[in-house]
């Protein structure tokens, strides 16, 4: 050590680090965070005052990892530069760090890099994220015993945590408002960002060599003995939970049409495979159970989709919602949102009705066996107010802002409860569209991805990790409509399916094998155990093998 150099404890090495990164490395942060954050109350501001110890104390922890001797210098010299120029493109360019971005940077050629370095950008990286380099080298960190940097690190981290702990629990609601409401700040929090970014896109990397695993080359379809086309509606719910559901003695009439129809058999215990639209979406339709579960995988091998269309089926997928998560990827979709229409559409949002435009006219034309998936925007939050028509606003006060902080809970449970009385509406206006079509031999299954937490615990939203997440996020509504003429013909003793739906606990990880079922699709990914339908059929097959063709239907 030289006399000119800075001497600092490990500690103060880390903190002060990390008070730069916070600080002078996140001004586009602060920025946006300033721009959306509305103090109008005691709670806003608990939340804003709190937001900085979101952003030091992970950074703190970060580089309490990465602060270590011989390396750690040199690796928050690196960070401080690539941090500088990160913040500057945020600042000035308006782009936004993800994989594709990182993506643009890999593929760049050198001229169009030299395009991008302005005497602006460098000297704000000189100054900005180079001088403090420096500073960082010319500094002395000393370390104690490898014993007592282990247990003074791991006490603050510990001090840390609690302390954002008590912030979330206290400040939650805002917290997961202000991220549903302005998902793009996460491209915002600088260091972070392009860390994760560049981990993306070395994953899709690798990802792209991997090969496409075929689980059936050749299923079939089991024709129906009327010879009517099989028409299966899979209506797939959005975070909707069960536990507001009055089909399932909830204390509010939420599900007044359905209520009327004795031909549906409502599942009262099924848990969702994640808590999120990005897992649970491709985990119900891949053969993968939740434990075995990983999106990598599921995109690269057959789903229940695939195997339909293989199988002989037309199949189509109705989105108005933010996507199939790369389901439908290889049958194609229809973004209901896309054509704006009224009286359902409103900037860049639509009612679930849309879903049923066209369906009276689509059933009509059907000559083939058919799978149609109604992809809804359901009650997913936090705008509740936006996902159901005036004249379904039957529980005020209603909360009709996004900002979730601004409402009392009640007001949030009443948009809440308002979105489920619509889809009430929009699953029983497809049951009495099908009724209609006696030309076809049709169902209908309705399941949600995940649920909702509405104010439990202080707790909102979904999202939460799954072996934390409270019951609200996992218990999903099922709902099956069979008419009698398919339940005859599939052997199905309804009455036998409505007492195991009261009865027994089920899962996503059983909607593969049902819905396979459903279709009569003989296949090798078909499992027996996983499928809801097999102990309440009034036939059964012996063990050995399959019948006749009108008794294939029976056992997959």
């Amino acid at each position: 050590m030289t006399k000119n150099n800075l001497n600092l404890g490990s500690t103060a090495f880390i903190a002060l680090t990390s008070a730069y990164f916070a600080i002078a490395l996140n001004i586009k942060f602060w920025q946006f965070a300033c721009e959306k954050i509305d103090i109008n109350s005691f709670s806003v501001l608990f939340f804003a005052l709190s937001l900085p110890f979101f952003i030091y104390v992970p950074l703190f922890w970060f580089f309490s990892l990465l602060v270590v001797p011989c390396i750690g210098k040199p690796l928050i010299m690196l960070l401080m530069v690539l941090s500088a120029a990160s913040d500057y493109a945020l600042q000035n360019l308006g782009v936004v760090i993800n994989s594709d971005m990182i993506r643009n940077i890999a593929e760049t050629t050198p001229r169009e890099a030299a395009d991008l370095i302005t005497l602006h950008a460098a000297f704000y990286i000189l100054i900005v994220g180079i001088l403090p380099a420096v500073l960082v080298y010319r500094t002395h960190i000393e370390f104690a015993s490898f014993g007592k940097e282990i247990r003074r690190r791991l006490l603050l981290f510990m001090l840390g945590f609690s302390v954002v702990g008590a912030f979330a629990a206290v400040s939650y609601k805002e917290y997961a408002s202000f991220g549903r409401n302005n998902k793009q700040v996460r491209y915002y929090i600088n260091t972070f960002n392009y860390i994760y970014a560049v981990g993306r896109y070395y994953k899709r990397t690798a990802d792209a060599k991997r090969e496409f695993v075929i689980l059936d080359k050749s299923p079939q379809t089991i024709p129906t003995q009327d010879g009517k086309p099989r028409v299966i509606v899979l209506i797939v719910g959005e975070t909707a939970r069960a536990q507001n559901f009055s089909l399932y003695g909830y204390n509010r009439q939420t599900n007044p049409l359905l209520a009327q129809n004795g031909e549906i058999i409502a599942f009262k215990d099924v848990s969702s495979c994640g808590t999120a639209t990005a897992v649970s979406l491709p985990c119900m339709f891949s053969k993968l159970g939740r434990k075995e579960f990983d999106v990598t995988d599921a995109q690269y091998m057959q789903n229940l989709l695939d195997i339909a269309k293989t199988a002989g089926y037309d199949v189509f997928w109705k989105d108005n919602d933010d996507g199939c998560k790369k389901v439908c990827d290889r049958i194609g979709k229809t973004d209901a949102k896309q054509d704006n229409k009224q009286p359902y559409c409103f900037g860049n949002y639509c009612h679930d009705e849309i879903l049923l435009d066209g369906l009276e006219k689509q059933l009509q034309t059907i000559t083939r066996n058919t799978v149609i998936v109604l992809h809804m925007m359901g009650s997913h939050g936090p705008t509740y107010y936006k996902r159901y028509p005036d004249k379904f606003k039957r529980f005020t006060p209603a909360c009709d802002t996004a900002s979730l902080q601004d409402c009392s809970r009640q007001q949030i449970i009443n948009s809440y409860d308002n979105t489920i009385v619509y889809t009430d509406y929009i699953i029983a206006s497809v049951i009495d569209i099908l009724k209609r079509h006696n030309n076809l031999q049709s169902g209908m299954l309705y399941v949600s991805d995940h649920g909702e937490s509405l104010g439990e615990n202080n707790l909102y939203l979904h999202g939460l990790p799954y072996t934390v997440a409270p019951e609200e996020q996992k218990k999903v509504p099922m709902i099956l409509w069979l008419p009698e003429q398919t339940m005859h013909a599939m052997k199905i003793d309804g009455s036998c399916l409505k007492k195991r739906a009261e009865t027994v606990s089920f899962s996503h990880d059983n909607y593969f094998h049902s819905v396979l079922r459903l279709l009569a699709i003989k296949t090798s990914a078909y499992e027996e155990k996983n499928d809801i339908f097999p102990l309440c059929l009034r036939q059964q097959l012996p063990p050995s093998g399959l019948g006749a063709k009108t008794d294939l239907i029976y056992r997959l």
